[in-house]
């Protein structure tokens, strides 16, 4: 990761690093997603749907929240029944916890420390960029049925246009009046789908308009589909893969959030093949349930080529600085994992090549956390360890949203970048 940086210098990149020795970021995403945009912001509003509400008059919070500091309750006279004992699996968890819980507690630490940045994070959720706000919301479409329902799905990208003599396309709702010289109607499904400009696209699905940000691509499919991805030739694959799987998950199929997918379809995904000549970085996303970890680790990187090389931690506050639950609460602690690794390529010494850090263990990522299963974006904190090219070749796998200059395929790519998460600077 960079050095450390200055909180005034956080209003532009998005991205705070602590000055000491806790490997501490601070991450808004919506500083770092707007990076991606020229006529679009990403509505704070929107992004951060939770965490903000909190007790009238409630003090920044600067302690941390753990089992020991939970305040005692009056005993009930039946002596309660002692926890039953945890199983190998469980045992194996509570080791992991117990080595990252120090970190953890350092890096939040270092927030709680810093009151500039605790002034910062209470504001984050504002709207007070002095963007037009929308008027009307559109029904949200979900793409997977779409995928059932319709055999044709068109997406038409209205090209913005900077010659001088410039033509108004009428676009529907508040984002009307797009500058645009063409409109180019393509399948929406199973198609690779570019936005080859350098400006932000409005593109039109079923009357729904989408922001795509600049060169960028998605491809829409399912997983059967994902092959058509691979390169024809090594020298154009991908130096930074992500991946976030929809692991099986009994919250997310409760509240039909998403449709999961059993363990051992993943180890289908073909990211060997994805992968540049020069090697790739790759990143996977797993929650703490130690079925994953050990699947991910034992199962899933040797099945792609994968080794493995380094963990990071993505460790979730709310807006007043404290976690967002009890750290050593079993089942739903406010952390999740970046595990990574790397699949070796040939060496090169083209001049458009050079050399990366190998990357290291135990960096803490902390954010306020988005919707549901909305993921930080974090290719920024990954750059100086990418093998290979430069500007490195991106794509992200089972993807919700789109990055400028990357690559994203999943069965709903366009799920965050629905116009109802934008507004116009």
């Amino acid at each position: 990761m960079a050095e450390s940086q200055k909180p005034s210098s956080f209003n532009e990149s998005g991205i705070y690093f602590f000055n000491d020795d806790s490997n501490a970021v601070f991450l808004d995403p919506v500083r770092v997603l707007n990076r991606s945009y020229n006529r679009f912001n990403v509505s704070p509003s929107t992004y951060y749907p939770r965490f903000f509400e909190s007790p009238r008059n409630e003090p920044l919070s600067t302690t941390v929240t753990t089992s020991e500091q939970q305040p005692k309750r009056k005993r009930k006279r039946n002596k309660k029944k002692e926890p039953p004992p945890l199983n190998a699996r469980e045992q194996i968890a509570n080791r992991r916890h117990q080595e990252a819980r120090p970190l953890l507690l350092k890096a939040h630490e270092s927030l709680l420390q810093c009151t500039e940045m605790l002034d910062v994070l209470r504001t984050l959720r504002n709207d007070s960029c002095g963007c037009s706000k929308r008027e009307h919301e559109s029904v949200q479409h979900s793409f997977i049925d779409l995928a059932r329902e319709v055999l044709h799905l068109e997406v038409t990208l209205n090209m913005p246009l900077h010659e001088p003599q410039q033509q108004l396309i009428e676009i529907n709702d508040d984002f009307a009046n797009v500058q645009c010289c063409e409109q180019r109607v393509l399948p929406a499904f199973n198609n690779l789908v570019t936005n080859d400009t350098e400006d932000d696209v409005v593109a039109e699905i079923l009357n729904n308009q989408y922001i795509v940000p600049r060169q960028s691509c998605f491809y829409m499919s399912d997983l059967g589909q994902i092959r058509n991805l691979i390169p024809a030739n090594a020298d154009s694959g991908f130096n930074l893969i992500v991946v976030d799987p929809p692991w099986e998950n009994a919250s997310a199929s409760q509240k039909s959030r998403y449709p999961t997918l059993p363990n051992r379809y993943f180890l289908s995904v073909p990211i060997k093949q994805l992968t540049h000549t020069d090697g790739a970085l790759v990143a996977l996303w797993v929650t703490n349930r130690e079925k994953l970890r050990s699947f991910a680790e034992n199962e899933l990187f040797p099945a792609w080529g994968v080794g493995y090389a380094a963990t990071f931690y993505w460790l979730k506050v709310k807006a007043n600085g404290s976690l967002i639950g009890d750290i050593d609460l079993f089942h739903h602690r406010p952390y999740e994992c970046l595990i990574l690794g790397y699949i070796a390529g040939k060496v090169n010494n083209s001049s458009k090549h050079s050399k990366f850090k190998p990357v290291k263990d135990h960096h803490v990522i902390m954010t306020i956390p988005g919707d549901y299963s909305r993921k930080p974006p974090i290719a920024d904190l990954l750059l100086d360890y990418v093998p290979g090219l430069r500007p490195p070749r991106c794509i992200e796998l089972f993807a919700r949203e789109l990055t400028a200059g990357w690559v994203s395929w999943g069965n709903e790519p366009l799920h965050f970048q629905d116009s109802r998460y934008f507004v116009k600077r």
